[in-house]
């Protein structure tokens, strides 16, 4: 068998088989049946090989000979008051699985199909259960399994010498983790990092004897991308050196990296928005209207924390808010819509290193580029890279929670760079052309995205800037040193993986 791929990107259409089979399993569903339609009296389950006893049988049906009804069996009433008490019932596992499917329908029928009454049902590993589910789009509870060291790499950008305040606030959520830490190339200082954590710094002469001749700046905030090139885990954390874990609505510290990767391996739900956020996390769900088609969602590749205290203003809004602060907590998440363009900043930020890394890559550089935030734009062009990517591959990006503390120890100096700063006119620039921007049908690949990306960028924007060319060549530049030091870990997605990984989404598989 094999499938069709449809007009819209990232989606494969299934087979004519498959996709009959499926209708009729979810009308069969739907009518009441179990899945198989048999004949009268009993329905043969896919499962265990159990009989399923008609409705008939079971609920109490008139009597063609007598002319009046049979009361119900015994297994009928025993099954209603199951259903009566089916939120504190702890396991049914030990049930045959007809009558497991037909609590199930009951279940359903009587609207009493909570979260928890859903695991109880999925713990069963009931074949015909997971497949009713799964064909009338029934959201699964997701529980986010905790991250582990052997998943997750944190990366940390130095450009201050003491590094000590910065770890021991970081100490309970960071020291199970193995922390790379790279070293600014300008910065000629030892750095201060306390004991206790599982880290190896990085500095200029590691950089270059790793890489050597490269046209690409590492220094300033740009130095971290070495972090995402020679890290070996799936998944990369990065804050800022200047920033303190935050503290909730509720006065408790939070666990950004914990939130990074809840945000990262539930479902993003890109192509149309849900009122109430982020559908995925407690508490919240799909609002009346959302289409059941796109409930299961996609993968997400890229989530944005945001920050508290000193917020992240270029430097014309921090002259004029110099003693504003951001004291705000929302406490949300939501997935950017497809097509959206966003301002990432790289000042607390996540992703999925072995998927997104290609596109990870310090690429636009300002001419007068100095060491603070609002003198650079790196973080935005490759944010706006990395959307236009994802979009392109059906993946999700989120944003909102986790929150830092951000310092304002250098909020004061922004007026030093405000006469010379070219970034309102670079974006001015760029947001048009990423807008309208049209991957082509070419690109299956992250590497693929990247290439095409550059060859637009060099055509297009080139002319306007010479720091556009510099850019497209370092993307070039970092898709090389990506196959050559930072592919090792990663998966190499080539066409044929591609194809597979959407089949796999769309759950129709081709061998």
């Amino acid at each position: 068998m094999r499938g069709s791929r449809s007009s819209s990107p990232g989606f494969v259409r299934p087979c004519q088989r498959c996709r009959q089979a499926s209708a009729n399993t979810k009308r069969a569903w739907v009518a009441g049946g179990a899945g198989i339609e048999g004949q009268r009296g009993v329905v043969q389950p896919r499962g265990r090989g159990a009989l399923l006893p008609a409705e008939a049988d079971i609920k109490g049906a008139r009597d063609p000979d007598l002319g009046q009804m049979r009361p119900p069996s015994l297994l009928s009433l025993t099954l209603d008051s199951a259903l009566l008490r089916i939120a504190h019932i702890a396991d049914l596992s030990n049930l045959p699985d007809h009558l497991v499917i037909d609590l199930f329908r009951r279940t359903l029928s009587a609207g009493k199909l909570t979260e928890k009454v859903l695991k109880l049902f999925l713990a069963t590993g009931c074949e015909e259960i997971i497949l009713a589910v799964k064909l009338l789009n029934i959201k699964q509870p997701l529980v986010p399994v905790l991250p582990t060291n052997k998943e997750v790499d944190i990366v940390i950008a130095a450009l201050q010498p003491n590094l000590a305040t910065f770890f021991e606030a970081w100490r309970p959520f960071f020291s199970r983790f193995h922390i790379i830490v790279v070293k600014d190339p300008e910065l000629a200082e030892d750095l201060q990092i306390p004991s206790g954590f599982d880290f190896k710094v990085y500095t200029k002469s590691d950089i270059d004897g790793l890489l050597g001749a490269t046209s690409i700046n590492f220094s300033g905030h740009s130095c971290r991308y070495f972090g995402y090139l020679i890290s070996h885990k799936k998944y990369v954390i990065s804050i800022d050196d200047n920033c303190l874990p935050a503290k909730d609505a509720g006065g408790l510290t939070v666990d950004a990296v914990h939130q990074h990767m809840v945000n990262l391996k539930t479902p993003a739900t890109p192509f149309f928005f849900n009122t109430l956020y982020d559908p995925f996390r407690k508490g919240a769900d799909f609002v009346r209207g959302y289409p059941f088609s796109l409930r299961e969602g996609v993968e997400c590749m890229l989530s944005c924390g945001l920050w508290l205290h000193n917020a992240d203003y270029d430097p014309m809004t921090h002259v004029v808010k110099r003693n504003q602060r951001n004291t705000t907590y929302v406490d949300a998440v939501m997935t950017v819509p497809l097509g959206a363009m966003m301002p990432v900043s790289g000042i607390n930020v996540a992703f999925n290193r072995d998927v997104l890394g290609p596109v990870m890559f310090p690429g636009l550089r300002l001419r007068k580029e100095g060491k603070h935030r609002w003198d650079t734009l790196e973080d935005v062009f490759n944010g706006l890279c990395a959307k236009v990517v994802c979009d392109r591959m059906g993946y999700g990006v989120k944003t909102g929670l986790p929150y830092v503390m951000r310092s304002d120890a250098e909020a004061g100096k922004a007026l030093e760079s405000l006469k010379e700063w070219e970034g309102v006119k670079v974006m001015d620039d760029v947001l048009p052309f990423f807008q309208t921007l049209k991957l082509s049908k070419d690109a299956v690949t992250v590497e693929d995205c990247v290439k095409e990306l550059a060859s637009i960028v060099r055509d297009k924007l080139g002319p306007q800037n010479a720091i556009f060319t510099k850019a497209a060549d370092a993307m070039v530049e970092w898709i090389n040193l990506w196959k050559s030091h930072g592919a090792q870990s990663a998966l190499i997605w080539s066409d044929a993986c591609y194809r597979v990984s959407i089949i796999v989404r769309n759950t129709c598989f081709h061998f």
